[in-house]
């Protein structure tokens, strides 16, 4: 058998036998966060307990009390924003952006979801938990429980996974548990009623009889939510229903477990394969891939900050809602190379309902034409969460999300995508973006006009304070021009005329802004810097890495050209050297990722390290606080040390695993410029691990093996066909489909289903 076609067939062999290996939890398990996650995308389980009592809290995405949305776009515009905030006229800003205190009175402050509630299973006497064990190929928790004579038995706990006549999950029991167990449904009411109560909100309705239990918690403007079990011989069944309830029985008749099991098989079919020397970033992998099946499926609700994964014991943090400067694109951004495009509908059918509100607020505040305005954070209906008015006003929310339905179309090259969703995104982003421009004299070309942002922000920098603002701000700077160079491409692919005002506002803009002078004291370091915005210098360590942001996410600037490669390396030792004492969870995968762009795989890795260690529970649960003190100042007590009158309000968000999820991908193949970069650096200690089918741009899959540190062989397919400049790291001499290649950019056009290999020369 000849050498290449003795590696294909190995290749495929490997891939065939790569399957995720289970995951355990031991008990007890104490907290809600600290379980094991089961999820449809609507329907959210979190398995927890100890002793002989397993209990499960239910949420459900979308149960929300709406009230108290800000309607802030009716009541001023950016040229009123801007004359007050140079004016300093503090109690102007406060004003603008509040909610007026009768509207939708009485409510909770902001359109807040709700918690579902808890069931709990006891055990008959004599009997212990042990450990559950998340089976990840078949999204199956087993629950491994002792009997009273010392036997291990499971209970087998399973959902429903694709949309059916009711969300119902279900328990199997073994044949020594049926009718011996008890259980008892607790309604969120019971933990959060003080909250509720304040605002109009009634108890529940509880109803309960020998076999079956169920609570209907009714909201005031908005639809009831539903929870409830019931008992058939061998099984113990949970059913979720938002609206008006109509219990179904026997929901026996309704299953269809090969159905289930088949939605995973295919889901992990069509996922890349990665197969890495450290079992910690592989863990990253694998449960991040079974969390993006279970939180961003393409049949379920459109993932906020928890995705469906409700708590039951507090209001959940900062609503649940749906944050733009960065949670949203963190939560979604692995589902493109990870061959999951399809997990983008939800997100993408939920904004297109938005699309009057993005433009009634866009129009009214920029006063343009086709502008759009998407605030930093809202509810299911985009109306604003809050008051914060610098996120209201960071427009680049709707740049980046226009940026990622235009990658959406890049790694699928699905027309109906970039027409019906990224092209109306990328001309509202511009326009408002065109809005706010005014002309400023160039300093650095005297005589000519640059463009400017006289007012823009930096996520969450400041806070909400009258100097959290300035001109330039690098993060707009960089949204601005990644929209502006993609928008020339977007239009040819739709046959429509180019605006000259892309290239214009492309080439006038600058990259960045910097600053000068001394960023560390002890040793006189000095030199230009990225600056946040116009004079403002990153002083300390903050949780957005926003000024960078031409770096990653939107990649406008090269660091190795030299115009900018100084001002780089300069804004990168002062970050390090501010360091992470104010970041929480999200923000340490994004900086691995900035390190792999940098061509620092150590580091990067080093970073999700950190992450996995300081900002993951001991029940892999990921947390926006860091897990502990002596890290980051935005930190918890920890769980075995907080005083019994201040405890824990755990903090569990589902960015940060995706965003470890994508800075893992990252380490393996990168989009810089019109170059697809497969491995652009290796890590020291990794020598041989190989991955199968991650997406790229142009909707390549590519799989790759590294063979005493080095790149081996890379595999190429396209699945629309078109060109690719590919970096291989193969050296300048290499195969191609056995026949000799040379040159450290392979070229080629791509028939569609054409696939290629290239192989290092023996």
């Amino acid at each position: 058998m000849k050498p290449r076609l003795t590696a294909l067939l190995l290749f495929g062999t490997l891939t065939a036998l790569a399957q995720p290996g289970p995951l355990t939890w031991p008990f007890p398990i104490l907290r809600p966060h600290a379980g094991v996650l089961l999820g449809n995308g609507t329907q959210g389980l979190m398995l927890w307990g100890e002793g002989r009592t397993l209990k499960i809290t239910i949420g459900r995405a979308g149960f929300w009390d709406h009230r108290g949305g800000n309607e802030f776009s009716t009541r001023t515009t950016f040229q009123d924003v801007k004359r007050m905030l140079q004016a300093g006229d503090e109690a102007g800003i406060k004003a603008a952006f509040a909610v007026p205190e009768k509207a939708g009175a009485p409510n909770l402050g902001r359109p807040q979801q709700i918690g579902g509630g808890r069931l709990e299973i006891t055990l008959p006497d004599g009997w212990r938990l042990q450990r559950a064990v998340l089976d990840l190929a078949t999204g199956t928790v087993n629950v491994f429980a002792k009997n009273p004579a010392g036997k291990e038995e499971k209970l087998g706990v399973k959902q429903q996974v694709e949309s059916a006549e009711v969300e119902f999950s279900w328990i199997d029991l073994p044949t020594s548990l049926r009718g011996k167990t008890q259980q008892k449904l607790i309604p969120s009411w019971e933990s959060v009623k003080g909250q509720l109560e304040r605002v109009g909100v009634k108890p529940p309705v509880e109803n309960t009889d020998t076999n079956r239990g169920s609570f209907t918690q009714t909201l005031p403007n908005d639809a009831a939510l539903t929870i409830s079990y019931s008992l058939s011989t061998d099984k113990i069944w949970l059913t979720t229903e938002l609206g008006d309830y109509k219990f179904v029985a026997p929901l026996e008749g309704i299953v269809d477990e090969n159905a289930r099991l088949n939605f995973w098989k295919t889901y992990w079919q069509s996922v890349p394969r990665l197969r890495l020397p450290d079992p910690v970033l592989q863990e990253i992998v694998d449960y991040g891939l079974y969390k993006q099946a279970c939180v961003t499926p393409p049949q379920g609700v459109a993932a906020a900050l928890q995705g469906p994964f409700n708590e039951d014991y507090q209001l959940p943090p900062w609503s649940n809602d749906y944050h733009f400067n960065i949670n949203i694109q963190m939560i979604y951004g692995p589902a493109l190379p990870s061959n999951r495009a399809d997990h983008l509908t939800p997100l993408w059918s939920m904004m297109a309902g938005w699309m009057p509100e993005l433009k009634k607020n866009g129009e009214a505040f920029f006063g343009r034409k086709g502008a759009l305005l998407l605030p930093h954070a809202v509810d299911d209906r985009c109306r604003v969460v809050g008051t914060f008015w610098t996120g209201t006003i960071d427009h680049a929310c709707t740049a980046w999300m226009a940026y990622l339905a235009w990658q959406h179309y890049r790694y699928t090259m699905d027309r109906g995508i970039l027409e019906k969703t990224a092209w109306p995104l990328l001309e509202g982003a511009f326009e408002g973006y065109f809005a706010m421009l005014e002309e400023v004299d160039d300093k650095t070309a005297p005589g000519k006009k640059r463009w400017s942002l006289p007012v823009s922000v930096s996520p969450e920098y400041g806070g909400s304070g009258m100097n959290a603002w300035g001109r330039d701000a690098s993060f707009q700077l960089a949204a601005l021009h990644a929209i502006a160079r993609v928008m020339p491409a977007a239009a040819k692919a739709l046959g429509k005329p180019l605006d000259p005002r892309w290239a214009d506002v492309d080439a006038r803009l600058p990259a960045y802004t910097t600053v000068d002078g001394v960023w560390m004291p002890e040793f006189g370091s000095k030199g230009p810097r990225i600056a946040l915005w116009k004079g403002q210098d990153l002083v300390g360590s903050h949780r957005h890495h926003s000024h960078l942001a031409s770096l990653y996410p939107f990649c406008t600037v090269d660091p190795k050209d030299p115009a900018h490669r100084d001002v780089v390396n300069t804004s990168l030792r002062n970050w390090t050297f501010k360091g992470p004492g104010a970041w929480s969870g999200w923000c340490v995968p994004w900086a691995s990722t900035i390190w792999s762009r940098m061509n620092q795989p150590e580091a990067a890795v080093e970073w999700l390290y950190f992450w996995k260690r300081v900002y993951t529970n001991e029940g892999r649960g990921t947390l926006h606080n860091a897990a502990f003190p002596g890290t980051s100042l935005i930190a918890d007590a920890g769980w075995a040390k907080a005083p019994a009158d201040r405890p824990n309000r755990e903090i569990m968000q589902m960015d940060a695993g995706f965003g470890a999820l994508t800075a893992v991908f990252e380490l393996l193949l990168q989009q810089r410029g019109d170059v697809l970069h497969v491995l652009p650096a290796i890590h020291r200690d990794w020598k041989e691990f190989s991955f199968d089918n991650l997406r790229a741009e142009g909707a390549f899959l590519v799989s790759a093996k590294v063979e005493g540190g080095k790149t081996g062989e890379i595999r190429v397919k396209s699945l629309a066909g078109g060109p690719l400049k590919l970096a291989h790291g193969l050296g300048e001499t290499f195969t191609v489909n056995g026949q000799p290649g040379n040159g450290a950019v392979f070229q080629k056009e791509f028939g569609k289903n054409e696939e290629v290999v290239l192989r290092q020369e023996n």
